[in-house]
C-alpha cells in the first residue's frame, strides 16, 4: 500500500470529523429530554411482565420491574439507549479495534491492546458463573443488544464504523478489565526503557520511596503516551471515600461521600440509575456496558471505594525458557481505509509477552513477559450483584471474596449506624518488592511461587468500626490504618488529600450532608502551602535578596488554597514549572511526575545541589516565572476544566468538540482534584473529580448523585451537559428509594410490554 493511500485515508477521516462537528455537537437547537425517551425501543421487547422506567429532566432512569430477570433487561437496554456510541468504542478499545474506526495509524495501539488480551480470562469465568449470574447477564445483553441492534444509531458511528454488532458476554469481561488496568503499568512504562542504563536501580528505588501511581511519566513517545493516557482515561485510578458513623453524625444515621477521580471525557465513565426488583432495590453509578452497580446505596446499605493502587502485576524475563514454553499465534487487525494487517501474539507460562508490542522500546533480545491478576478467573459481576444485596457489613466483605479488579478500598455505611473499609482484591502473596529492578527472573521458584497462592479480601486489611466514628480513603497505603499487613505495592498517593479529609471531618462533631458536600468541594492542599514557604526561605535567602519581589508577594503567607480565584496558587505552580525541571536536569534524576515525588524529592534534591547552582536555579526559576505570572489575574484563568466529546483528545480536528472550558479550583492532591502537571500559563484538566454521591443512612432518600457533563451519552442532546450546572453550584441530582418519592420526583414515565 502506497504513502499516497495512507494520506488519503487521514484526510478522508479528518473531513469525516469535521462534518461530524459541525452537524451535530455544534448544533444551536439541542434534542429534548422528550425526544430522547421517544425514541427508547419499545417493540420487540423480550420482557416476560411489563416494567415501568420513570424519568426525571436529567434523563436519570428509576426502574421498576416485577422479575430480576426483567430488571436486568431493562437496564441493559436503557444502558444501550443513552450510551451505545461510547459502549461499542470501549469494547472496540477493550478488544483492540481501534485500527477499525481510525485506520492504519492505530494498528500499533491494537497489538498492544491485544497482547494485554483484556478479555483472557472471559471462557473460564463465564464457565464458572452461579445459575444466578449467568440469568442476569444473559438478560442484561438482550436489553443492551437490543437497544444497539433496533434503536437509533448514536451520531458517532458513521464517522467511526461503528457497526451494528452485538455486545457478547466476553466482550463484557473485557470491558471490565479494561477499567481495571494496572496503574502501575504507567510508571513501568517509563521505566523499563530504561532498564540496564546507568542509574535504573536508583530510579526503580525511587519510584518505590516516591510512588509513582496514575501520573504518566516523562521520556515516553508519544505512542507510548497515547497509550498511557487511553488506559488512564478508562480505568479506575483514583477517588475520596469518607464514611462517618452514627455516632458522629447529626442526624443519627451512618452517612458516607464517594468522589471518582477519573479522565474527564464525555460521555461520563459513569451513568446514574435507581432500580426495584424481587431481589435488588438500589441507586447508584454504573459503567456502561456493565451489569452491575459499582458504588450507590440501598436501604441497608452504602457503599464508595477508592483505587488501592495495588501492584496487581509483575514483570517476568522470559528469556532464558525453553522455546517449547512459548506458544505463538498470528491475530489479524482489520484497519479502515486499508487491508488487514497480521501480527503475532505470544504466550508463556508467565502470562503474555509484552516486549513484542512495538509501542514499548526494550533492550535487544530481551524477552519480557506480563503477569496480571486481570488475567485470572476472578469473579466482579457475581461479587457485586451480591454485594447490592448486602444487608450488613460483614456481608457485604464476605460477597466480595473472588473480586480481583480493579483493586479497590471499599468504604460501606451501615443502616444500624456501623462503618467499615474492605480491601478488595486478589493479589500474589508476596513477602516484599525486589530492590534493584523490577523484573522478575522466571526461572527463579521464590519469584514465581506467589503467583501459585492468590491473596484475596478473606488475607487483606479490613477496618470496622474504628472508635474515632471516621473512615477516609484516598488512594494511601494501607499501612497508614493497619500496621504490619502484607506488602501490597508501592505506588500510592501523597498523604496531602487524606490529611485535609481528616482535619475537615475533625472540625466538627455532630456532621452533616453540608459538610460533605463542603468536603468534596475544598480545594486546600497542605504540603503545597509548606512547600510554597520553604521556597521562599530559601528565596529569601539568596545574595542580594529574594529576586522578583512583585510576584513573590503574591505568595507570601498562602495556605495552600487552590481556589479558582487564588492568585497564589497561581504563582506557585508556575514557579514550581519552571523550578523542577531544572532541578531533575541538574541532579540526573528522573522527572517529578506525581506530587508524591515532589513532595519527597524535590527540596531533598535542590539542597542536595552544590551552593553556587542552587541558588542560580532558584533565581533563573523566579525571573522565568515573572513575566508569565504578570499575564494572568488567578488561577482558574488558566486551569480550566474541559468539557468536551471524547473525540476532543484527538489533534488537530479536536476542538470543534470542546462545548466549553470552565475555571475550576483544586490541583492535583486536593480532594476537589483537578490534577495537571508542570504548567507555564492556560491549561486543561484531563483527570480528576468527575462523579459524586453522598448518602445519609438516616433517611432511605437522602441520597444524591451528579456527574460532570452529563446522564445521556448522544451528542446534541439536552442531557449531555445538563449536570455541569449542578456540579459548579456543588449540588447534587437526589435518588429516592422510597416508591411515593421516586414517583414525585420522576414524573417522566415510560412504560415498557412484553411482545
Amino acid at each position: 500500500m502506497t504513502t499516497l493511500r495512507l494520506l488519503r485515508a487521514v484526510t478522508l477521516s479528518t473531513g469525516l470529523l469535521g462534518m461530524l462537528a459541525g452537524c451535530a455537537v455544534l448544533s444551536p437547537r439541542p434534542i429534548a429530554v422528550e425526544q430522547r425517551l421517544d425514541a427508547l425501543p419499545r417493540t420487540g421487547l423480550e420482557l416476560a411482565q411489563p416494567v415501568t422506567i420513570r424519568w426525571n429532566e436529567h434523563l436519570v432512569p428509576w426502574i421498576e420491574a416485577r422479575t430480576d430477570e426483567d430488571l436486568a433487561y431493562s437496564l441493559g437496554l436503557v444502558q444501550g439507549h443513552l450510551r451505545a456510541g461510547q459502549i461499542l468504542i470501549l469494547r472496540n478499545i477493550a478488544r483492540g479495534r481501534l485500527a477499525e474506526m481510525l485506520g492504519p495509524l492505530a494498528t500499533d495501539y491494537d497489538h498492544a491492546l491485544r497482547i494485554l488480551d483484556f478479555a483472557r480470562a472471559a471462557p473460564e469465568i463465564e464457565r464458572n458463573w452461579p445459575p444466578e449470574t449467568r440469568s442476569f447477564v444473559t438478560r442484561f445483553l438482550a436489553g443492551l443488544n437490543h437497544a444497539i441492534l433496533h434503536g437509533p444509531r448514536p451520531p458517532e458511528a458513521g464517522l467511526l464504523a461503528l457497526r451494528r454488532e452485538p455486545i457478547t458476554a466476553a466482550d463484557m469481561l473485557a470491558m471490565g478489565r479494561l477499567a481495571g488496568s494496572d496503574v502501575n503499568w504507567f510508571g513501568l512504562i517509563g521505566l523499563l526503557q530504561e532498564r540496564g542504563q546507568p542509574g535504573y536501580a536508583e530510579r526503580w528505588q525511587r519510584l518505590r520511596e516516591g510512588g509513582a501511581g496514575s501520573a504518566m511519566p516523562d521520556g515516553l513517545t508519544d505512542r507510548q503516551a497515547a497509550l498511557g493516557a487511553l488506559l488512564r482515561n478508562v480505568s479506575r485510578s483514583g477517588s475520596n471515600t469518607v464514611a462517618v458513623a452514627a455516632s458522629r453524625s447529626a442526624s443519627g444515621g451512618a452517612m458516607i461521600a464517594n468522589d471518582p477521580h477519573l479522565g474527564l471525557v464525555l460521555p461520563n465513565v459513569w451513568m446514574l440509575v435507581g432500580m426495584r426488583s424481587p431481589s435488588f432495590h438500589m441507586v447508584g453509578m454504573m459503567v456502561p456496558g456493565l451489569p452491575v452497580v459499582g458504588f450507590g446505596r440501598s436501604p441497608d446499605l452504602a457503599w464508595g471505594g477508592t483505587n488501592l493502587r495495588a501492584a496487581s502485576s509483575d514483570v517476568f524475563d522470559i528469556a532464558s525458557l525453553p522455546a517449547s514454553e512459548i506458544t505463538t499465534r498470528e491475530t489479524r487487525i482489520a484497519q479502515r481505509f486499508w487491508g488487514s494487517a497480521r501480527r503475532n501474539l505470544r504466550d508463556s507460562p508467565h502470562g503474555p509477552v509484552m516486549s513484542d508490542a512495538a509501542l514499548l522500546r526494550t533492550r535487544p533480545g530481551e524477552v519480557l513477559a506480563l503477569r496480571w491478576a486481570g488475567h485470572e478467573a476472578t469473579d466482579e459481576i457475581t461479587a457485586l450483584l451480591r454485594a447490592a444485596r448486602a444487608r450488613n457489613g460483614q456481608e457485604f466483605r464476605d460477597s466480595l471474596t473472588g473480586f480481583g479488579v480493579s483493586p479497590l478500598n471499599l468504604v460501606y455505611a451501615e443502616r444500624a449506624g456501623g462503618i467499615g473499609r474492605v480491601v478488595a482484591t486478589v493479589l500474589p502473596s508476596r513477602r516484599g518488592f525486589p530492590s534493584s529492578d523490577p523484573v522478575l527472573d522466571a526461572r527463579n521458584p521464590g519469584a514465581t511461587a506467589p503467583w501459585q497462592r492468590l491473596w484475596d479480601v478473606r488475607d487483606l486489611p479490613r477496618l470496622v468500626n474504628p472508635p474515632e466514628g471516621i473512615i477516609t480513603s484516598a488512594n494511601e497505603n494501607p499501612e497508614t490504618w493497619t500496621p504490619g499487613g502484607p506488602p501490597i505495592g508501592y505506588s500510592f498517593s501523597d498523604d496531602d488529600r487524606l490529611m485535609r479529609l481528616r482535619t475537615l471531618l475533625d472540625a466538627r462533631r455532630g456532621l452533616r450532608v453540608e459538610d460533605l458536600v463542603a468536603l468534596q468541594a475544598d480545594t486546600r492542599a497542605p504540603k503545597a502551602a509548606l512547600l510554597a514557604t520553604a521556597l521562599l526561605t530559601r528565596l529569601d535567602a539568596l545574595p542580594g535578596g529574594a529576586p522578583q519581589p512583585a510576584m513573590l508577594a503574591r505568595l507570601r503567607g498562602w495556605d495552600g488554597d487552590y481556589a479558582a480565584t487564588s492568585e497564589a496558587a497561581l504563582v506557585f505552580e508556575l514557579l514550581l514549572g519552571q523550578l523542577a525541571p531544572q532541578i531533575a536536569e541538574a541532579r540526573g534524576t528522573p522527572p517529578y511526575g506525581e506530587w508524591s515525588a515532589i513532595t519527597t524529592f524535590l527540596l531533598r534534591d535542590l539542597d542536595g545541589l552544590p551552593a553556587t547552582q542552587r541558588d542560580a536555579l532558584l533565581r533563573r526559576a523566579a525571573d522565568r516565572a515573572a513575566p508569565l505570572a504578570a499575564r494572568h489575574r488567578n488561577w482558574g484563568e488558566v486551569h480550566r476544566m474541559r468539557a468536551g466529546y471524547v473525540l476532543s483528545f484527538l489533534p488537530v480536528v479536536g476542538e470543534p468538540f470542546i462545548q466549553a472550558r470552565h475555571p475550576v479550583g483544586g490541583s492535583r492532591e486536593t480532594p476537589m482534584k483537578s490534577s495537571h502537571g508542570f504548567i507555564t500559563g492556560p491549561h486543561d484538566v484531563v483527570f480528576g473529580s468527575m462523579a459524586r454521591h453522598i448518602s445519609d443512612m438516616a433517611d432511605p432518600d437522602a441520597n444524591w448523585f451528579s456527574l460532570w457533563g452529563g446522564q445521556d451519552g448522544w451528542l446534541g442532546s439536552a442531557g449531555f451537559l445538563s449536570q455541569i450546572p449542578l456540579w459548579q453550584r456543588n449540588e447534587g441530582i437526589r435518588l429516592p428509594l422510597r416508591p411515593e418519592v421516586v414517583a414525585r420526583e420522576f414524573p417522566l414515565v415510560t412504560r415498557l410490554s412484553p411482545r
